[in-house]
C-alpha cells in the first residue's frame, strides 16, 4: 500500500500532526504502520480528515463523531444504510441545539445592531430577513 506520511496528511487538510495523532488515539482515523513505525494513510483519510474537522466545528463531541462516521462515506460525505435509530436521534437533538445557537446569535447580532446605530447616531435599520 502507497499511503501518505502524517507530514503530508497534515499539509493537504491544514490540520496539525498534534490533531491527526489525537483523531487516531480516538478512533476517528486509522493509520497503518510502516515497518520503521511511521504512520502511512490512505488517500482516502484526506476526505476523512475534512468530515472530522467539518463534525468538530458542528460542535459534536469526538464519540458522537465516532459514531458517526461509519454512516457517511469518505468520498462524499452522503449517508449511508449503517445509520441506526438512536443515532439518528442523537444527531437530531445535536441539530436542534445547534439551531438554538443559531438563533441565540441572531439576537445577539439584533441587540449589537441596535447598541452600534445608537452609538454612532444613525437610524436603526430593520433587522434582516435571516433573523426573523
Amino acid at each position: 500500500m502507497d499511503g501518505m506520511r502524517i507530514g503530508e496528511l497534515a499539509r493537504r487538510t491544514g490540520v496539525s500532526e498534534r490533531s491527526l495523532r489525537y483523531y487516531e488515539q480516538q478512533g476517528l482515523l486509522v493509520a497503518r504502520r510502516t515497518q520503521g513505525g511511521h504512520r502511512e494513510y490512505p488517500e482516502a483519510a484526506v476526505d476523512r480528515v475534512v468530515h472530522i474537522q467539518e463534525l468538530f466545528a458542528a460542535g459534536l463531541h469526538s464519540r458522537t463523531i465516532h459514531r458517526l462516521l461509519p454512516c457517511m462515506r469518505d468520498s462524499d460525505g452522503s449517508p449511508n444504510e449503517v445509520a441506526t435509530p438512536l443515532l439518528v436521534e442523537e444527531l437530531t437533538a445535536e441539530r436542534e441545539r445547534i439551531d438554538r445557537m443559531i438563533d441565540d446569535l441572531l439576537r445577539s447580532r439584533e441587540v449589537l445592531d441596535e447598541v452600534i446605530a445608537t452609538a454612532s447616531g444613525q437610524p436603526q435599520q430593520q433587522p434582516s430577513p435571516e433573523a426573523a
